[in-house]
């Protein structure tokens, strides 16, 4: 086998142990460190120069990359990522990545030493401890619009009590990780409100009572898709809808002025059918 190629496929980081099963000889091996066309993170490991430096800072530091910085490798939504997030079990031993945040933390799901991302599964219970509960919402209805779990596969696994709160209202339909503030901030309202509903041709993020409509505006909402957005937000008021449009930047930093709008449409009946 070719040892590069090897190491390739495993990203461009592995296990001296791994490859040497793959029947690698640990003298090839050693002459490649010799001439340079590989490095050795940690002992035990070895990478191709260019490989993904958070794989080999988390190969060097003996940990994996978890929480929501797994998440964002992942393409999942994230609010904000300020630091790196790491785990290691909590009887481990070695180092840790200078100026990132250490999740000591068991497993749901047994890591295999080869990987240096943390698994979904372990990915989302340590989001769930370590984010505030709507950025935690986000991503774990992230993970599920994508298909990368199961809401019936997570049912299954013994997560602690925040985990198992945020499971339990968590959705696959959310559109984007904004939709996912919005359902908590208003369950208290006591209105029906139905997300991603199918009106008129379109989907609408939300659907409070009979008439009265919740768009989020993401970074998509340019351009043709504007343009669309646009034409329906018209269709949709002639046919007796209100719409109200919000953004990225309200829903984050401004959600009081956005439930007043919200507040004030309900008292006014302008969600009821007419």
């Amino acid at each position: 086998m070719n040892l590069l190629d090897a190491v390739e496929s495993s990203s461009g980081v592995a296990r001296v142990a791994t490859l040497e099963r793959r029947g690698v000889r640990r003298h090839r091996i050693a002459d490649a460190l010799h001439r340079g066309t590989l490095i050795r993170p940690r002992r035990g490991w070895v990478a191709l120069p260019h490989a993904d430096i958070e794989l080999v800072a988390a190969a060097r530091s003996g940990v994996v990359l978890s929480c929501i910085t797994a998440a964002r490798r992942r393409s999942l939504w994230v609010l904000e990522e300020p630091e790196y997030h790491v785990a290691a079990a909590p009887h481990a031993r070695g180092g840790t990545r200078p100026g990132a945040h250490v999740h000591w933390a068991q497993p749901v799901v047994p890591r295999h030493p080869d990987h240096l991302v943390d698994g979904v599964e372990n990915m989302l219970a340590i989001v769930s401890l370590c984010q505030p509960f709507e950025p935690a919402l986000a991503v774990w209805e992230s993970a599920l619009r994508v298909g990368l779990i199961t809401k019936t596969a997570l049912e299954a696994l013994p997560f602690q009590a925040r985990a198992r709160e945020i499971l339990s209202i968590a959705s696959p339909y959310s559109d984007s990780g904004l939709e996912s503030f919005v359902m908590p901030r208003l369950k208290w309202m006591r209105v029906r409100i139905v997300p991603q509903a199918w009106i008129l041709g379109h989907r609408v993020d939300f659907l409070i009572g009979a008439r009265l409509i919740l768009q989020i505006d993401g970074a998509h909402h340019v351009g043709d898709q504007r343009t669309s957005d646009n034409a329906h937000n018209a269709l949709l008021m002639i046919n007796g809808f209100h719409v109200v449009r919000i953004g990225y930047a309200q829903v984050v930093g401004d959600w009081p002025s956005v439930q007043d709008i919200i507040m004030r449409a309900v008292a006014q009946g302008l969600h009821l059918a007419k």
